[in-house]
């Protein structure tokens, strides 16, 4: 297994929210969204202790899904 040094596997809600254009009281929101359903929707993240992260290929997947049609 090799680490990819150009890119962390994992970041914060903070960077997330960047990466997404959102604030960052939006991606807590939708980090405790998808801890509280269970991943079934909201931002992906681990959950470490105290410490949320967003795995950076869950965060690569949701950009890349299609756009609701109207």
């Amino acid at each position: 297994m090799t680490l990819d040094t150009n890119e962390a596997e994992v970041m914060t809600v903070e960077e997330a929210a960047k990466i997404l254009r959102i604030g960052r009281n939006a991606a807590y929101t939708l980090a405790r969204r998808y801890i509280a359903t269970d991943g079934r929707e909201g931002l992906p993240v681990l959950v470490l202790g105290r410490t949320l992260r967003v795995p950076a290929s869950a965060l690569r997947a949701m950009v890349r899904l299609p756009l609701p049609t109207q």
